[in-house]
């Protein structure tokens, strides 16, 4: 059990996400040869250790009410409701908080949702809308940002809704887990975090916070925005994100979709938590990119990663385009192409996708012939094909002596 002591006297967990847990890019590595390359990670089902990660506030059950139906009785006017007032004795309908974004950054260039809490009892793992974007028994939504670089510049994780701090940690180093050993972390996989409760039994947990960030204290009041702390890399964790849970008298809530059963997904999820403008940011998207650009030599992650990519110029030896992407399905297939200035194709390739992955990189590119290569503007293109159609694109121009 990962239990934190606070100074109020009190013992609250942070936990989770729990020990077994496992991460879409295992190691930061590349292969691939001149001309074309790709990679995977975490392209097998994640999965977790059952059992593990419980958190001990987890004792109550939670009555049998639709949280979209909670807003709904309180904007009732009192005479519908039976009465003029509170009848003496019974306790109010709790009102779910309104969330706001929990990470201060662009969605979709800089930081994205890599995974949404699993809504599959059982062995397998799928999210709320039925598709593959989790993994087996994950009880939050993790926000990864683009890069390790981008981490270490530093983003600001603030407080989704207010409430009370009840507990943090914040000595654990920051270091990604490889490998799939978590001897290191057992106990501590939240790793650096915060836990807030808010009114109406309900409490937001946020994890893998940087050390030394933490921007609170235990029962410190905050409202929704205030500063927490810093996106880290301590706990269980193998790529730079937050880990948001969200619970109502000890039971998991989906953000997304707060009226599904356990094992439930597509329709008859209700309200979502977030607010509107947060809810229209944070729209689902089966797949997206997580990274594109130029190179002047085959990429590696470990360069993505690190932001250590150089553009090509006309005296370069190659010339690369590059992409990675989030949530591939099985069956889907990625085509890149590059054209030179003159429209002629430079170099092209396409690759199926033989798995579910949670992200893949792959990149396509030329070597130099004779001089290098000629002025003007390239133009490079992906593609994600799913079931012969084009779910995703993008294009992208480099000038060379422009």
């Amino acid at each position: 059990m990962d239990i934190i002591r606070v100074s109020t006297g009190r013992s609250r967990p942070i936990a989770g996400p729990p020990l077994g847990e496992r991460r879409p890019e295992s190691k930061l590595q590349a292969t691939g040869q001149a001309g074309s390359g790709e990679g995977a990670g975490g392209g097998r089902p994640l999965r977790r250790r059952p059992g593990s990660g419980i958190i001990a506030v987890m004792a109550k059950i939670v009555p049998v009410v639709s949280m979209s139906r909670m807003v709904a009785l309180r904007a009732l006017p009192l005479f519908l409701l039976g009465g003029a007032g509170p009848v003496p004795g019974e306790a109010e309908v709790p009102v779910p908080p309104s969330l706001a974004l929990p990470l201060q950054c662009r969605f979709g260039t800089e930081c994205f949702i890599q995974q949404y809490v699993d809504h599959d009892a059982g062995a397998g793992a799928k999210d709320y809308r039925c598709g593959p974007r989790s993994y087996d028994g994950h009880k939050g939504t993790d926000f990864r940002l683009a890069t390790l670089a981008a981490q270490r510049r530093g983003v600001m994780v603030v407080a989704a809704a207010g409430g009370v701090v009840r507990a943090i940690r914040n000595d654990m180093e920051d270091r990604l887990i490889e490998g799939g050993d978590m001897s290191s972390v057992k106990g501590r996989e939240c790793g650096n975090g915060v836990l807030i409760e808010a009114p109406g039994g309900w409490e937001m947990q946020y994890c893998h916070m940087a050390r030394g960030t933490i921007a609170v204290v235990p029962g410190q009041v905050v409202k929704s925005g205030d500063r927490l702390g810093l996106v880290g890399l301590s706990g269980n964790t193998e790529f730079p994100h937050l880990h948001l849970s969200v619970r109502h008298e000890g039971r998991i809530v989906d953000p997304f979709a707060p009226d599904l059963p356990d094992n439930g997904c597509g329709a008859g999820g209700g309200r979502p938590l977030w607010s509107a403008t947060a809810a229209d940011i944070l729209a689902y998207r089966e797949s997206q990119f997580l990274n594109a650009g130029f190179a002047d030599r085959p990429v590696t992650v470990e360069a993505i990663e690190n932001e250590m990519i150089s553009t090509p110029s006309s005296a370069s030896s190659a010339f690369v385009y590059y992409v990675r992407l989030i949530g591939l399905r099985r069956g889907d297939r990625v085509r890149l192409s590059i054209s030179a200035p003159d429209g002629s194709v430079l170099a092209g390739r396409e690759v199926g996708i033989d798995r579910d992955e949670a992200v893949r990189w792959s990149f396509v590119g030329k070597r130099a012939e004779g001089g290098g290569f000629a002025m003007g503007r390239y133009r490079a293109s992906a593609r994600l094909l799913r079931d012969g159609k084009t779910v995703l694109s993008r294009d992208d121009h480099l000038a060379l002596g422009e």
